[in-house]
C-alpha cells in the first residue's frame, strides 16, 4: 500500500469526538473519575480527535485539559459561542488562540427576561470570558471571573452568552415562564434547575462542531458526542444523525431523545464505557 492509500485509511478510520464537561467527562463534586482519563486518553491516542464542547467559558474549559492529560486541536467553549484552537503564538492564552467568535447585543432579551422575573440574577459573558453579573450568583467559578455591576451596566455591550437564573421557580414553572417570552431572536435552553443559557441566534454546540468537523474533513458518520445536558440536545441530534450521539444515564427525558444511544450515569462511568466502543 502506498503512503497515499495509508494516509487515507487512516483518515477513514478517524472519530471526531465532542464531550461536554459537566455531568459528562465531571462529575457534580468536581472530580474526574481515573477510568474517564483513561478512556479519554485511550481514545486519542487511537488517532481520534478527541475534544471538549461545553457552555463553559474559555477559561474554565481549558483548565480541565490538565486533569484529562490531552491536547486538543480545537475546543468550543460558551455552548458554540467561541471556538479556540491550539496555538504556540505569544498572543495565545495557556496554548489556545480564538478562532470564531460569535457575539449579539444582549439588551432586548435582558429587558424582555427582567419584565417577567423581577428578582433573576443576571450573567453577560464577553469574548474573553469575563462574566458582568447582577444580582446574587451561586459562589462558582463565574463569580470567580466576574464583575458585579448595576444591571443597567449589562445593556449594549457584546456578549457570546447570557445566564439567567431564578431560584424562586421551580424547574417546570420556568420553563413555561420562559416559553411565554418568545426569546425568537436567539437561541436557548434551560438547564437542570431554573437556569437559563441564552447564546448568538442560531449558535448551539452542534453549529460550532459541524465547522470543526468540516476543518477536519471528517467524514458525518465518524463523529461522536456524549452530553447531559438541555445545552447538548442539538450536539446530539447532530452526531445521531449519521453517527453517534450518547446521552448520559442521568440525562432527562428530551435529552435522552435528542441522542441515538445511552450509556450509564456519570457516577457510574458512563462516559468511559461508550468511549471503549470507539475502534481500535
Amino acid at each position: 500500500m502506498n503512503d497515499a492509500h495509508g494516509t487515507a485509511a487512516t483518515r477513514v478510520k478517524r472519530w471526531l469526538v465532542a464531550l461536554d464537561i459537566d455531568g459528562t467527562v465531571m462529575r457534580e463534586d468536581g472530580v474526574v473519575t481515573q477510568a474517564t482519563v483513561d478512556a479519554i486518553q485511550s481514545a486519542a491516542a487511537a488517532g481520534h480527535e478527541v475534544m471538549l464542547s461545553t457552555g463553559r467559558s474559555e477559561g474554565m474549559t481549558v483548565s480541565v485539559l490538565q486533569t484529562l492529560g490531552i491536547e486538543p486541536e480545537y475546543l468550543v467553549c460558551a455552548n458554540g459561542a467561541v471556538t479556540l484552537r491550539r496555538s504556540d503564538a505569544p498572543h495565545a492564552i495557556n496554548g489556545y488562540v480564538r478562532v470564531h467568535v460569535e457575539t449579539f447585543d444582549p439588551t432586548d432579551v435582558l429587558q424582555t427576561i427582567r419584565g417577567a422575573l423581577s428578582n433573576a440574577a443576571y450573567g453577560v459573558e464577553s469574548p474573553d470570558g469575563r462574566y458582568l453579573l447582577s444580582g446574587e450568583f451561586p459562589d462558582d467559578a463565574m463569580t470567580k471571573h466576574g464583575s458585579h455591576v448595576d444591571f443597567e451596566q449589562l445593556l449594549g455591550v457584546q456578549a457570546t452568552r447570557v445566564v439567567v437564573i431564578s431560584p424562586e421557580h421551580g424547574l417546570e414553572e420556568f420553563l413555561a415562564i420562559v416559553d411565554r417570552m418568545g426569546l425568537h431572536k436567539v437561541s436557548y435552553n434551560v438547564g437542570w434547575t431554573a437556569w437559563l443559557d441564552i447564546a448568538p441566534e442560531g449558535v448551539t454546540k452542534a453549529t460550532a462542531m459541524e465547522r470543526v468537523r468540516e476543518w477536519f474533513d471528517i467524514p458525518r458518520s465518524r463523529v461522536f458526542a456524549a452530553g447531559d445536558g438541555r445545552n447538548d440536545i442539538d450536539m446530539l441530534r447532530w452526531a445521531s444523525t449519521s453517527g453517534r450521539g450518547v446521552a448520559m444515564g442521568q440525562a432527562p427525558e428530551d435529552v435522552v431523545d435528542a441522542a441515538s444511544e445511552i450509556t450509564g450515569g456519570v457516577t457510574d462511568d458512563g462516559l468511559a464505557a461508550a468511549l471503549d466502543t470507539l475502534p481500535r
